[in-house]
């Protein structure tokens, strides 16, 4: 509740705090559809925690009555106007809309980074956001705190933390509990993690009759070597160096195709970012694929007696 915004600000170490709202809301566009959209409100006196890159208007037009800001990224997707007269349009700067059968007018837009979710954001302020939802008694959401200069953020944090009801988390910290919390409550892990399964089977059992193909297409070749007096040892090196090549080979071709359709991906809208961990893990899988597929192949090559060769 919004006396806990005094006794945050009264924790020793904190140079200032700032509330923020954030709530579902039911919104009624001009052409006449319904959609479920998120509202964030701002400090009124401070913008603090408005969007970093503003595309029209600025965050003090928020101060004009019944402002609000909209997302620029979606202003021809989940903001298109598909009934509005003379055919379908984006969503303009000036364009009226209802928040919880409250009017409220498209003053800017703004432009943020990809998100997980879909539904349109709208950024006002935050007296505005909690009279658009007058019906709930705790209208605050987070609080935004600084630390004064030379000030421990864990001593902070740890001051907070004795406010009842309060729980302090750095920007690190909240950022990886919002990762935990999609990955525990929607069904993103579930679906990736038997797409990545099925890849593993799939490439195994492909990389798998390959290789052992390639054995037994070479048996005659291999049986000579060893006829020759070349080792097992030597011979599985040999398959294994095959084995890499193939892996390193395969695995730009995957990287470069992945990066492609990723650019491809984005400039169509989508959300696409492929952090360091990605190539890295991708390239151990890879290489642990090829090495158990190449493995069936270096057990027939162990196998093969020299004599073969003479039959």
């Amino acid at each position: 509740i919004d006396t806990q915004l005094g006794r945050i600000r009264g924790v020793e170490g904190v140079e200032w705090a700032v509330p923020v709202y954030v709530n579902f809301f039911n919104a009624i566009f001009p052409d006449g559809t319904q959609r479920q959209t998120r509202v964030i409100g701002i400090d009124d006196a401070t913008l603090i925690g408005g969007p970093p890159v503003m595309v029209e208007g600025t965050l003090a037009d928020l101060r004009q009555d019944r402002a609000v800001l909209m997302n620029a990224d979606m202003a021809d997707s989940a903001l298109m106007l598909k009934k509005a007269e003379g055919g379908p349009r984006p969503m303009r700067v000036g364009d009226r809309l209802s928040l919880n059968d409250n009017e409220v007018k498209v003053v800017g837009s703004y432009r943020s980074t990809k998100e997980f979710f879909w539904e349109p954001i709208f950024y006002t302020t935050y007296s505005r956001a909690k009279f658009l939802y007058k019906d709930q008694r705790k209208s605050l959401t987070y609080v935004i705190v600084k630390t004064k200069p030379g000030v421990s953020i864990d001593v902070v944090k740890n001051n907070i933390n004795q406010i009842r009801g309060i729980k302090a988390l750095s920007s690190s910290e909240f950022e990886a509990i919002t990762q935990e919390w999609i990955l525990r409550e929607t069904g993103i892990l579930v679906n990736f993690g038997i797409t990545i399964a099925l890849g593993v089977v799939i490439g195994l059992l492909v990389a798998g009759q390959t290789f052992y193909t390639f054995v037994l297409d070479n048996l005659v070749h291999f049986g000579s070597l060893k006829a020759m007096g070349v080792s097992n040892a030597r011979a599985v090196g040999m398959l294994a160096v095959q084995t890499l090549v193939v892996a390193g080979i395969g695995y730009g071709i995957g990287v470069g195709v992945a990066c492609i359709s990723g650019m491809v991906l984005k400039s169509g809208g989508l959300a696409f970012e492929m952090s360091w961990p990605i190539p890295i893990f991708s390239g151990l899988a890879i290489l642990v694929c090829c090495l158990l597929a190449g493995m069936l192949g270096m057990i027939r090559v162990i196998r093969l007696e020299p004599a073969v060769v003479f039959k």
